[in-house]
């Protein structure tokens, strides 16, 4: 993938990893779709991509709305905008233990990180196939792995994401569409911060392994190195990635580890 003259569509550009990919790879003369709930972030994302030498489409939507999310992929399209690459960075949290969260909540949930996100891809996957292939990536989780506490719906939402997209992968091979799962460990956003409760509002609280995570800007660099490479799976973090090894290949520490786990 070389970035340099492409057009990207970057979700979840208003803050976080999507804000510190769009602006990381915004000085390779890019031409950049950035989307995200909140039009006054975006444009201030915008703003730092345009002076870095990359020209900006701003097209806010709500990955939650499946109207939204299909009101903004005909506005793109319509312009005869050629997507070259499209990756997913929108998303959200939880905060909640299983035995108190309403099943209300949960459909949240997969509305925005599962629902929202391959409804966005069912509609721009066509148009790449048309033009000859391109690349997708989406946000996963090292939760995307395994189960964790207080994480349920969000953790199967991201596992549900990789058995989409592994499955898109392998059935547009001869489409020459490139497909990456970002994921992602404690990285210093404000993904706790915006979480959801047990009564579905904002969890309002900065996690002390989020705030000691890595920089969404080195985590930035990182991810689009890898993407460059094509890589199908790209793992960003610290030493809380060892879990994800731990899983595989040692489940019985694995079990013991993740019930001991303090979940906050």
């Amino acid at each position: 993938m070389n970035f340099t003259n492409k057009t990207i569509w970057v979700t979840g550009a208003t803050s976080g990893i999507g804000r510190a990919v769009a602006i990381e790879i915004s000085a390779k003369n890019v031409n950049l779709i950035l989307s995200g709930r909140n039009e006054q972030a975006l444009g201030e994302t915008a703003s730092v991509c345009e002076k870095k030498g990359s020209t900006t489409l701003i097209v806010p939507f709500d990955l939650g709305d499946e109207k939204s999310v299909n009101a903004a992929a005909k506005t793109v399209l319509d312009k005869g905008v050629r997507v070259d690459a499209l990756y997913q960075f929108g998303g959200i949290s939880q905060r909640s233990f299983v035995s108190e969260t309403p099943v209300s909540v949960d459909r949240k949930i997969f509305e925005i990180n599962y629902f929202g996100t391959i409804a966005l891809t069912k509609l721009v996957l066509p148009e790449m196939i048309k033009n000859g292939g391109g690349q997708i990536a989406v946000t996963s989780s090292i939760v995307g792995k395994f189960g964790f506490p207080y994480r349920s719906s969000y953790s199967a939402s991201k596992q549900a994401l990789h058995g989409f997209f592994e499955s898109l992968r392998a059935e547009n091979v001869p489409n020459n569409i490139a497909v990456s799962v970002i994921i992602p460990g404690r990285i210093k956003t404000n993904i706790s911060v915006n979480a959801v409760n047990k009564d579905g509002k904002t969890h309002a609280k900065m996690d002390v392994g989020q705030d000691t995570g890595m920089s969404a800007e080195k985590c930035a660099k990182i991810i689009c190195k890898k993407l460059k490479k094509e890589k199908k799976e790209i793992l960003v973090g610290g030493k809380e990635l060892i879990m994800v090894h731990i899983r595989r290949f040692l489940p019985r520490l694995y079990y013991y580890m993740a019930s001991r786990v303090k979940p906050l």
